[in-house]
């Protein structure tokens, strides 16, 4: 089974820069987005019709959203955490017979870090909701977690500690879930790799040097570590500050 997730950054604008042409190539079984940037009715994807496709929109006009596209039509799906609805259409979570996929696109705490405090308490709600799902069947997270989470995972670390998505309280957190019975499926199979990451500034030069950050990730329940075939970072996939990742893993009955 093949899973990508891709934080777009704006659909529309990704479809201009070849984002259908990656969709089809892949054939993935299940796509993952965020930072959809739209509503309801603005786009049509005509090269996802063999998919049933979920979409999370917020409330706020061209912001954040997230969407799945799956092969295999799911049992339930659910809208955000503690309701079924999220005001920034952030979390969108599908439930299939042997696990559930959530994908997610966590707050950014900001330049100023302003948001660290709303980031740090909304992440505490989603760790207590990952572990709802995962009392009930294993959990398969992607997304946009907008953390580094160890040095190997920035390319400049000693100039950006306690900068948004390198502070110690957001690296801390991921820690906290990974350590409450998840895994980093890249690193758990490429526990040494450097210079392998998934988002750039957009600043002139950056992306070429590939000065960046790896913030994108398939986490998954620790007892689908021996299902996971491979973990993989598209970088050299524009269209986007991001770049997809991909997960392959064998079927979860």
């Amino acid at each position: 089974m093949k899973l990508v997730s891709w934080n777009v950054n704006g659909i529309r604008a990704a479809v201009k820069k070849g984002f259908s042409d990656y969709f089809r190539e892949t054939n993935a079984d299940i796509f993952c987005i965020q930072e959809t940037k739209l509503q309801e009715g603005q786009i049509s994807l005509e090269h996802a019709e063999e998919y049933s496709q979920y979409w999370n929109y917020a409330i706020t006009k061209g912001y954040s959203g997230t969407a799945v596209f799956t092969k295999v039509k799911p049992l339930s799906v659910w809208y955000g955490l503690e309701e079924d609805s999220e005001p920034e259409g952030r979390v969108l979570t599908l439930e299939f017979a042997g696990f559930y996929l959530v994908n997610v696109y966590t707050p950014n705490a900001r330049r100023d870090l302003s948001r660290l405090e709303f980031r740090v308490d909304w992440e505490e709600r989603f760790l207590g909701y990952l572990l709802k799902l995962d009392a009930l069947k294993p959990v398969i997270i992607c997304g946009d977690l907008n953390v580094a989470h160890h040095e190997i995972d920035i390319k400049n670390w000693k100039g950006n500690v306690g900068n948004s998505g390198f502070t110690p309280e957001e690296r801390g957190k991921m820690t906290q879930l990974l350590d409450a019975g998840f895994i980093d499926s890249f690193r758990h199979l490429y526990p040494e790799k450097t210079d392998a990451f998934s988002w750039w500034s957009n600043m002139p030069g950056v992306r070429a040097r590939n000065v960046g950050w790896r913030i994108d990730y398939f986490l998954a329940s620790s007892r689908l570590s021996s299902l996971i075939t491979d973990a993989k970072i598209d970088q050299f996939i524009l269209g986007s500050d991001h770049c997809p990742i991909i997960l392959e893993i064998a079927e979860i009955n």
